[in-house]
């Protein structure tokens, strides 16, 4: 009997000194954590991100009025020429043949033919780049050949989503990052936004040129191009990670960390402004260094407040078709 009873007290207590561990370690595990930062001033951007490709804004195909062969050309790609510049020289066929008849008769003979009949000068249309030459001296070509293309200058045709394209406004900046040379961000301005839509795969985008303010020499036409339009700035500014931010019965607040060491946490409403997703501009409610106090999310237990930034649904809803 005196046995039995003692093992009864054994097992009573492992069990009760259990339950007090358990119960410890589920109240500390109840006990919510927290993650402090600091208000601070600085400066945010409310951006536009698109992607696009360089093209000329003006390509021209330089085409001779009549077949023939080039003499000379006087320009390689990349060179930068004026309107009316002479660009190279050809012959009509007419001419090359002449001269070519003239070769078996001598330097004299060919001297002669050259000053009676003159070459024909290639001139550029418009004041712009060189981005292709597709003929060298000797080269014969028919009248639908282009032998050079000009670009009056590079542009960055981007695709903008319809729901952005409010925020897009001509002479807006932009930054211009090209694949090839990411660590060399160009800075430009947009100068055109197309009337007409583009639709691809149920996508409906409108182009919108962005013309650098400067065109780097690496820049060529053909580049991938990812393109981020500043819609709004705000300098010098109160700002707040945007998680910090919750909203809860129509009431946008957050969670301050209270002076009294033994105090609870404050929540202060507040008013916002514009955000970049990361960091949220506040108007009013909070002040430069004050403590926000950022609750760690756990996976477990539902939120109890919501991110305004985030749709929220609807109490009551479930999944399932129609009823």
């Amino acid at each position: 009997m005196i046995k039995t009873i003692l093992i009864l007290l054994v097992l009573g207590g492992a069990g009760f000194g259990g339950y007090k561990y358990w119960k410890k370690k589920e109240e500390k595990k109840a006990q919510p954590t927290f993650r402090e930062e600091v208000v601070e001033r600085g400066n945010l951007d409310r951006t536009v991100l698109s992607t696009g490709e360089v093209l000329p804004q003006n390509r021209l195909e330089i085409k001779p009025p009549i077949a023939g062969r080039v003499e000379e050309v006087l320009v390689d790609e990349g060179d930068t020429v004026v309107k009316g510049q002479i660009i190279g020289w050809m012959s009509s066929t007419e001419r090359a043949a002449l001269l070519d008849s003239a070769r078996a008769k001598g330097a004299a003979e060919v001297k002669r033919w050259e000053e009676m009949y003159r070459p024909t000068p290639i001139l550029a249309p418009i004041k712009g780049t060189v981005i292709l030459r597709s003929v060298e001296p000797g080269q014969t070509f028919t009248n639908t050949e282009a032998v050079l293309v000009l670009s009056d200058r590079l542009t960055v045709k981007a695709k903008v989503d319809e729901t952005d394209l409010a925020q897009i406004k001509i002479g807006q900046r932009a930054k211009i990052i090209l694949d090839a040379y990411a660590s060399e961000p160009v800075e430009g301005r947009v100068d055109k936004l197309a009337f007409e839509a583009v639709t691809t795969s149920n996508v409906t985008t409108y182009t919108t040129d962005v013309v650098p303010i400067k065109t780097p020499d690496f820049m060529r036409s053909g580049m991938t191009a990812n393109v981020t339009f500043y819609a709004d700035t705000r300098e010098n500014v109160l700002l707040v990670p945007t998680e910090s931010i919750r909203s809860e019965e129509g009431k946008t607040f957050v969670m301050v960390k209270n002076p009294d060491p033994k105090g609870q946490p404050i929540n202060k409403s507040i008013k916002i402004g514009i955000t970049d997703g990361k960091k949220t501009e506040i108007l009013e409610g909070v002040a430069e260094g004050e403590i926000l106090l950022i609750s760690d999310v756990s996976l477990d237990d539902p939120a109890k407040a919501a991110n305004p930034f985030m749709p929220s649904r609807p109490r009551g809803a479930g999944g399932g078709g129609r009823r």
